[in-house]
């Protein structure tokens, strides 16, 4: 079987977080239920009617551009993408083409090539059987395309494009990119060839509705056109635009792909050309622009030293991110604040998978947590199930330790009396520690706490064991 060598570049479309649409006033609300509501005479390409270009929309582009370290462009321009199709009212799509706004960037060590802004299309709805109806909510939306150069040689390294790209969309507020609403959708283009400076034929995929996907249907074709190759059916890849079935979890064939040249792409005569040094003070945006999710990773490792996996749990929720710093400085401990991420990622999260309706208690509540943990006040297992009344009941808990008596029992004169009840009552696992076997402490130490209520000591508990055992 021979070695291929696969490239994929990738076109990622997001809806732009507005009030309005691209070129009129109508509201732009993707969760809006009932078709045809937020449609005017502009959006629906009625004879007479006039674009607008929304300023906040190109304003969005600019700070993603501006994120990617990419060139903003001084000139820029609307053109006519022409095709014609149920779910594009004028018979063209009002784009951008010779003269993007955005040029250049990197992003997970991928090169971008442009960023560029248009108006989304209509939503075609096929569920009536033997025909289909068209919503125009999402005509005219602001949409955001970014095209990577084809550098990505691997389906996970598309995967971790995507996300990366989607948390950088969120940071900067410009879109939810949220794929399940349709808010953010990628298009793969993928080839293989035997030859690593050669490309070769290149298929485009579509209809992909989430990162896993993304990176199945990549897999999918590398297989499927490595196959063709090892057969001496090469002749049978060609250009052309497949969709993914989910459920299949396969590739198929949709038309032949077009060209540029296809399109006759022609500047916009009813929209003006852009000087956007004139219109925005682009240096004033840099400054202002928020930390970004790498510049964030960084600071996490460096200030508190907490695993790779937990950073990256707080990148990807915010709300998270922000409650986990102000633990961070009212515990002000670099091993404290390990403890608190421990407990952050692993109780508070598996909580919350078992009951989403949980809330953060407040940073206060839980840095009160971490510090009687790290004053051995209560066990581990007692914080545990602390925190697990505080995500329901935001209360002290001190208190909380007090009521439950789960408080840690220091008090080595009490404890030594159960110590020794344990040993008298278990002389087996006595006489097989002492030969030898230490772990069978172990055993010992977990009836003293069963005995004690959870309150005792471990650490002090063993401790005696050994003392008493000597």
């Amino acid at each position: 079987m021979k070695q291929y060598y696969t490239t994929i570049g990738l076109e990622i479309h997001a809806e732009l977080h507005t009030n309005s649409k691209m070129f009129c006033g109508c509201k732009n609300n993707p969760d809006e239920v009932n078709p045809n509501v937020n449609i005017c005479p502009v959006c629906m390409a009625y004879p007479g009617t006039l674009p607008v270009i929304n300023k906040k929309a190109v304003e969005s582009v600019i700070k993603v551009g501006l994120a990617l370290g990419s060139n903003i462009a001084d000139f820029t321009e609307f053109d006519r993408k022409n095709y014609f199709y149920p779910d594009i009212p004028k018979g063209y799509q009002i784009s951008q083409y010779k003269y993007p706004i955005v040029s250049g960037g990197k992003l997970k060590g991928v090169d971008i090539t442009r960023v560029h802004l248009e108006e989304d299309t209509a939503t075609s709805k096929h569920d009536r059987g033997d025909y289909s109806l068209v919503d125009f909510n999402r005509a005219g939306v602001p949409l955001m395309e970014l095209v990577t150069e084809p550098v990505i040689h691997s389906a996970k390294q598309a995967g971790d494009f995507g996300r990366e790209l989607q948390i950088v969309l969120r940071y900067l507020g410009v879109s939810e990119a949220n794929m399940e609403k349709g808010q953010m959708r990628v298009e793969l283009n993928i080839s293989i060839s035997e030859d690593p400076k050669i490309l070769g034929t290149k298929v485009e995929v579509k209809n992909i509705n989430s990162f896993k996907a993304m990176e199945r249907a990549a897999e999918y074709e590398i297989k499927r056109m490595s196959a063709l190759l090892d057969a001496g059916k090469g002749d049978e890849i060609v250009q052309e635009t497949r969709g993914w079935d989910e459920n299949k979890q396969s590739t198929f064939s949709q038309r032949k792909k077009e060209n540029a040249n296809d399109y006759r792409y022609f500047p916009d005569p009813d929209l003006p050309k852009l000087y956007l040094s004139k219109i925005f003070d682009i240096e004033k945006m840099r400054g202002e622009l928020p930390e970004l999710p790498e510049s964030k990773r960084n600071r996490y490792r460096n200030d508190y030293g907490i695993k790779d996996e937990d950073i990256e749990s707080y990148i990807v929720d915010q709300e998270l991110g922000s409650w986990f710093e102000t633990v961070a400085k009212i515990l002000a401990d670099k091993e404290k604040v390990k403890t608190a991420s421990n407990y952050i990622t692993s109780d508070y999260l598996g909580l919350k998978k078992i009951n989403v309706g949980i809330k953060l208690p407040s940073a206060e509540n839980f840095a009160e947590l971490i510090n009687m943990v790290s004053d051995s006040k209560i066990s581990s297992r007692g914080a545990k199930d602390i925190l697990a009344i505080i995500v329901l009941k935001d209360e002290s808990p001190e208190k909380i330790a007090k009521e439950k008596g789960l408080i840690q029992n220091h008090d080595e004169g009490a404890l030594k009396e159960i110590v020794q009840k344990i040993i008298d009552a278990n002389p087996t696992v006595v006489a097989t520690y002492k030969s030898g076997k230490e772990n069978a402490i172990m055993s010992l130490v977990g009836q003293v706490m069963k005995e004690s209520s959870g309150s005792a000591n471990p650490s002090l508990v063993q401790k005696l064991l050994k003392e008493l055992l000597a």
